[in-house]
């Protein structure tokens, strides 16, 4: 099945997504963000096997969801694709998908731990991110999403969730709209930033469920505001 081309602006912008997260710290040498075709929605668009901070629009290739490509390359895919593909295929609400190894994040999944909105920022988490446990569904593996079982497991585990934590791995956070999947993985570093700080001084108050929601309809519907001055400490693309 031949399909037509994605619209420039929207790699353009899947680009800028990647540069994006590498300069906030969310990914470094490896991560990934991919988005929805905005022409076939059994299609997503994703970089080549490349540095995020390094992505380039020759670099975006198309994947059907069984997490092949659609239309032919010679370039290397990266292994975790399948993390998207099944996403997208248990999905249909999201639109983009950012998974990454950011650091704060990595000890709440190696201890079981759920993110929970600490402040108004992180009204996305709800009632808590979601957790997956490789093992469960693998065995011992090398802890990396690298087929459509494994992707279907961890999709189940994301279930309604915004975010889903991978323990000794990372975590996958999931969105209406690439700049609001940038903004979610952003604030989910910082969310476990100030979780740790404030699990040291004493019991921590969170948002409750309606408070979250109520957040995240403020501070994410004012998306724009942080996409337009994360997009300027970039500059214009080569």
């Amino acid at each position: 099945m031949e399909i037509a081309a994605a619209d420039p602006a929207l790699v353009e912008k899947l680009v800028m997504a990647n540069r994006i997260l590498y300069d906030q710290g969310v990914v470094d040498g490896f991560g990934h963000i991919s988005v929805r075709h905005d022409q076939s929605p059994v299609h997503f668009l994703l970089s080549c096997n490349r540095a995020p901070g390094l992505v380039t629009a020759a670099d975006i290739l198309t994947y059907d969801l069984s997490g092949d490509l659609a239309v032919a390359s010679s370039q290397r895919s990266y292994l975790e694709r399948f993390i998207h593909s099944e996403i997208y295929k248990a999905r249909p609400d999201v639109v983009s998908v950012v998974h990454s190894h950011s650091q704060s994040v990595i000890p709440f999944g190696a201890t079981g731990q759920r993110l929970r909105p600490i402040f108004h920022m992180s009204g996305f988490l709800g009632s808590g991110s979601a957790l997956f446990e490789i093992r469960d569904s693998g065995g011992n593996t090398d802890l990396l999403i690298r087929d459509s079982g494994l992707g279907k497991a961890l999709a189940e585990s994301l279930a309604g969730h915004n975010c889903v934590l991978m323990r000794g791995h990372g975590s996958t956070t999931v969105a209406p709209s690439v700049e609001l999947a940038v903004y979610r993985a952003i604030y989910a570093e910082v969310n476990a930033r100030l979780q740790i700080q404030a699990a040291a001084l004493g019991p921590i108050n969170f948002l409750n469920e309606e408070e979250a929601s109520l957040a995240a309809a403020t501070t994410e519907g004012q998306v724009v505001r942080a996409w337009d001055l994360w997009r300027q400490r970039i500059g214009p693309l080569a």
